[in-house]
């Protein structure tokens, strides 16, 4: 059987999907994005203690992509209102001088939470580029990406 999009219907027009008959579950799901701020901005900031003239860094980037991930049914069409039961996001440099978020996202809901923990890391990523750039426009973000997913229908581990 094919795939198919679930966001339209037969005549190709938006819709919401129906949940209502979905069995409830604890579902859980972690994405990461990348932010490679680049040696000048990483030099400045490692001097500070990850302090920016707008305040911390890291700190407010968690906050905001906590906050972002409990908006994701206001920025996301046809995308369900979801009262999440729990969100972490982490934030590390790695050893290529990258800055990995990570945010996870739990509830026991009829409908996966992928789309509240991709938005949490934009939305942390988001914030460090906007808290960084009076030091470089050279501030990439990249490889936003779903690592796992549990509840539901079927898992998903990226390998």
């Amino acid at each position: 059987m094919a795939k198919k999009f679930t966001h339209l219907d037969e005549a190709g027009n938006p819709r919401m999907v129906d949940v209502g008959s979905k069995t409830t579950s604890r579902r859980t799901a972690r994405a990461q994005c990348i932010v490679r701020l680049g040696e000048e901005v990483l030099a400045q900031l490692q001097g500070t203690d990850w302090h920016s003239p707008k305040g911390p860094v890291f700190q407010t980037a968690i906050l905001a992509g906590i906050m972002g991930a409990k908006k994701t049914g206001e920025l996301i069409p046809l995308c369900h209102p979801l009262g999440l039961d729990n969100c972490q996001v982490e934030i590390a440099v790695n050893a290529a001088h990258e800055v990995v978020i990570q945010c996870t996202a739990n509830i026991t809901a009829k409908t996966g939470v992928e789309m509240e923990a991709l938005t949490g890391a934009s939305i942390a990523a988001l914030t460090i580029y906007d808290m960084c750039k009076a030091l470089s426009h050279d501030i990439v973000i990249a490889e936003l990406k779903l690592m796992e997913k549990t509840g539901g229908k079927k898992d998903f581990i990226r390998k």
